[in-house]
């Protein structure tokens, strides 16, 4: 190989040996730039994951807020029900009070979202039922719930309380 050759080789290889390491820097750009993405998206979702953590909070901070302000009124209610003033002796203005507020606390339960689970006569559900114990029956099929001892209570359809019931084991 002459002189020309060599030098033409050694010019090939310095380039390739540049090329490389230009090709190299810019891969270890590439690299850091996807790293400092990977790290300010990170940040980001640590930020967006703690923010809306403390909105639900306030939020339902706020929601009970909104609940204790209304059953404030049924207890004041109470409170003036009781009250010596009001210590009469009248049983039915009595009972008709105690009733009045009864239905104010219904409503606003209600207004919350709180529904009633009242499965007389439904057929036994173990997922909203308890059952408390069988009890033969003439009149109800075997199954199928007799008495409704305590009421249970869901709110937009997620369950609070199981029903607690009494069910039929058919005729004796």
């Amino acid at each position: 190989m002459d002189e020309a050759e060599k030098l033409e080789v050694e010019k090939l290889i310095e380039e390739v040996e540049n090329s490389t390491d230009d090709m190299l820097a810019e891969e270890h750009n590439a690299l850091a730039q996807a790293q400092d993405k990977y790290l300010r998206l990170f940040a980001e979702f640590e930020n967006y994951r703690t923010r809306t953590a403390k909105e639900q909070l306030e939020l339902i901070s706020t929601a009970n807020g909104k609940l204790l302000a209304k059953l404030s009124e049924v207890k004041d209610n109470f409170d003036r029900a009781f009250a010596e003033e009001n210590k009469s002796g009248d049983l039915e203005a009595f009972e008709k009070g105690v009733k009045l507020i009864q239905e104010q606390f219904d409503k606003i339960l209600t207004e919350f979202g709180l529904e009633t689970i009242d499965p007389a006569g439904e057929v036994f559900n173990p997922n909203f039922h308890e059952a408390l114990m069988n009890q033969p029956s003439e009149n109800v099929p075997e199954g199928n719930i007799v008495q409704v001892y305590q009421k249970g209570y869901k709110i937009k359809n997620k369950l609070l309380k199981t029903a607690k019931v009494i069910v039929s084991s058919g005729k004796q």
